[in-house]
């Protein structure tokens, strides 16, 4: 939702911002792997950052001062990069055996493919504005697997695989499904019942030629 000048901007400091946030965490990581509730955790919170992006009100973003609004937008990235990068950070902190240095450098390389990435899709999101639904889709996706996997949930996962007879890869994707279809049904609840309250607000209406 940034002006095309703040664009470039936002990327660049959210993916630093992110990059930095990612190599701090991994070095953490590295000695709680099996964090129980880690994943559970990350997983609702990038439930909520998925139906978050789908429910921006570009309205009120109008409002807000532009350093607000860029430092907001980093804000945003920088999270919904270290929950979805969640299984990677623990995959690289296991690969490092304690390599900090390692650590430090490999996340670092992945700056540029990050801004790269990052400034493809802004392009194609702007151009096709209904892929911003098939991102917050994906997001759900993915966190619907972080529920599964947490050291809390998996047993109760297992259980219920076993008692319906069912194998543990039709669970998971089962909670991908699952992700995905609460990601979309909020946002498209949230996004209808603020439509309907600013029409019912007085001041929304339409200006005609005498205004």
């Amino acid at each position: 939702a940034l002006p095309r000048r703040q664009r470039f901007w936002g990327i660049i400091l959210g993916a630093g911002a992110a990059v930095a946030l990612r190599i701090f965490f991994t070095v953490i990581l590295q000695y709680v792997l099996e964090l129980p509730w880690l994943r559970l955790v990350g997983g609702l919170l990038l439930l909520w950052i998925a139906v978050k992006l789908l429910v921006q009100d570009e309205a009120d973003e109008a409002n807000i001062e532009s350093s607000d609004n860029l430092w907001g937008a980093v804000r945003t990235i920088a999270v919904a990069d270290i929950v979805m990068s969640l299984d990677n950070v623990l995959a690289i902190a296991a690969a490092a055996k304690g390599n900090t240095g390692l650590i430090i450098f490999g996340l670092a390389v992945s700056i540029p493919l990050i801004v790269a990435g990052a400034t493809l899709i802004m392009a194609l999101l702007t151009r096709f504005p209904i892929l911003v639904w098939a991102g917050a889709a994906l997001l759900g996706w993915i966190a619907g697997e972080l529920m599964v996997e947490d050291p809390v949930s998996a047993p109760y996962f297992d259980a219920l695989a076993a008692a319906s007879g069912i194998s543990h890869t039709s669970v998971i994707y089962a909670m991908h499904v699952l992700g995905t279809v609460v990601v979309l049904a909020m946002g498209w609840w949230l996004m209808r019942r603020r439509s309907r309250a600013a029409v019912g607000v007085p001041g929304h209406h339409e200006r005609g030629p005498a205004e």
